[in-house]
């Protein structure tokens, strides 16, 4: 049976919601970070390994897992479905992002469904390590490397600019129940800016990998924000990008609710 709108508008509220607690959670681990503390992992497994640890962590982490993937249902319904509007190249776009998301969702939900079924996870910088060393052993692996940091970096630097320029608030103004009041506005405007920062970081990594052939300059986005506390003013600009993520797991909520 064909999802109705209103099955997908379901679907997106909660796997919204369980999107903004990892950011919540995965915000706290940067500014941890920022201010010394190395016990968290300040990723997105870590965020998930994090919620692991409280009380009735398992529950929490399963209600994530299951948001996740109730996420990628949606955007996978979306990829199929969207008719939003009648141009065939924008409908292209929306559809092909609409697929991207829906495999960037579902990752998620598995790794939450291996943690709560105590299967664990590597670190992001280790599975990126070893990603990286087998693209670099490929013919042309240099370059292929050198192709993934450059399109991370574009990654990055759409966020950023959907950021700068409230191209976010389109996500609210789909459903024609108005927008995100101001709280919720510039909650967006920092976190996207500071997600496409952090992105951005992890393809530095994979570039820099690239030009020195060298595997374990790559990383996840733990080994980019460590990159980014290294740097002059780093603790600062860490503790920014920690606070710009938890605005974005709050913006998540506003999300939610104007779903569309």
């Amino acid at each position: 049976m064909r999802p109705t709108t209103a099955d997908r508008d379901h679907l997106a509220r909660l796997g919204l919601v369980a999107y903004g607690v990892v950011h919540l959670l995965l915000g706290w681990l940067a500014l941890q970070l920022a201010l010394g503390d190395r016990e968290g992992e300040a990723s997105t497994t870590g965020a998930i390994q994090q919620l692991a640890q409280q009380p009735f962590g398992g529950v929490m982490v399963g209600a994530v897992a299951v948001g996740m993937f109730l996420l990628a249902l949606w955007q996978g319904a979306e990829a199929v479905l969207d008719h939003r509007t009648e141009d065939k190249d924008d409908q292209l776009r929306h559809r092909g992002t609409a697929a991207a998301k829906a495999v960037l969702y579902a990752a998620l939900g598995v790794t939450a469904a291996r943690i709560v079924l105590g299967a664990g996870s590597s670190s992001q910088e280790g599975q990126a390590d070893t990603l990286t060393a087998k693209l670099l052993d490929l013919p042309f692996g240099q370059v292929l490397v050198g192709i993934v940091g450059v399109v991370i970096l574009a990654v990055g630097g759409y966020h950023v600019v959907k950021g700068v320029t409230d191209k976010f608030l389109e996500d609210l103004r789909h459903s024609g129940r108005g927008t995100a009041g101001t709280a919720y506005t510039w909650c967006g405007r920092a976190g996207y800016t500071a997600k496409g920062v952090a992105i951005g970081a992890v393809g530095v990594l994979f570039c820099f990998a690239a030009i020195d052939h060298d595997p374990d300059e790559s990383g996840g986005l733990d080994s980019a924000l460590l990159t980014v506390l290294q740097a002059p003013g780093g603790p600062v600009l860490l503790g920014a990008i920690g606070v710009g993520i938890i605005g974005f797991g709050l913006f998540c909520f506003a999300w939610a609710k104007h779903v569309d």
